[in-house]
């Protein structure tokens, strides 16, 4: 059988997402947990990696077994530690926690006072102008090709950004991002540029070229401290 997990976890506690050798990493501390409750060898998989310092309200593994573990939850969230199981769900045998995303949305935190937590926002006490960047970040929105806010070469750069919010409360700024997915430092470039027209160094027509492929240029990525996996939709 099939189980999903929907799990919460502090990014700054690891050294991102994915399995690797002599580093503390979700994906490898999930798998030992699940295989000492299980007795078992269990292999994760998850809807996409968080790099280091990114964290997650919202993420989604799945995995197979044949046991039935009571209090799967509880047991869970008594071994794990700094990653917490918010919910537990059979599910059939087709579904894939990666493969069958319909929509991810991201949430990038910046406090326009600078005195916040550097683990989880970006510190950026200067004045930005906040309408330009919500007007900017429309041309975004649709299925563009976005190699030029990608890092890391990929034989395929199209995706769909459905929706951009852009609000502030409390000294700080909000933008998340709502598509069917995003790429390798994708979600902080595209918040680096914004960035860049709320300070006044560039504008949305340069975005809509760059957006179209008419130009290329690179812009600054933002720290991954500030940027938090919200949602998945399937």
């Amino acid at each position: 059988m099939r189980i999903m997990l929907v799990i919460a976890y502090d990014g700054s506690l690891f050294k991102g997402f994915q399995r690797q050798k002599n580093v503390r990493n979700v994906q490898g501390e999930l798998e030992r947990t699940l295989s000492k409750v299980y007795d078992e060898n269990i292999i994760i998989k998850g809807a996409g990696r968080t790099d280091r310092g990114v964290h997650a309200k919202y993420q989604v593994v799945h995995y197979d077994t044949n046991k039935n573990i009571p209090y799967l939850k509880d047991r869970l969230n008594k071994e794990l530690k700094d990653i917490q199981v918010k919910k537990v769900k059979k599910v059939s045998n087709d579904f894939h926690a990666r493969f069958n995303v319909k929509e991810k949305v991201y949430l990038y935190k910046i406090d326009l006072n600078g005195k916040r937590d550097s683990n989880y926002y970006l510190n950026y006490p200067k004045k930005l102008n906040i309408k330009k960047m919500k007007e900017a970040a429309k041309v975004f929105i649709g299925t563009h090709e976005f190699h030029n806010f990608t890092a890391g070469y990929r034989d395929n750069y199209v995706t769909t950004i459905t929706k951009i919010k852009i609000w502030q409360f409390h000294e700080v700024l909000y933008l998340k991002f709502y598509g069917y997915a995003f790429f390798r430092y994708m979600v902080r470039n595209l918040v680096g540029a914004l960035l860049e027209v709320g300070k006044g160094k560039i504008d949305k027509a340069l975005l809509q070229k760059m957006v179209e492929g008419t130009l290329d240029k690179s812009l600054p990525t933002v720290s991954p401290n500030g940027l938090y996996l919200y949602d998945i939709k399937y």
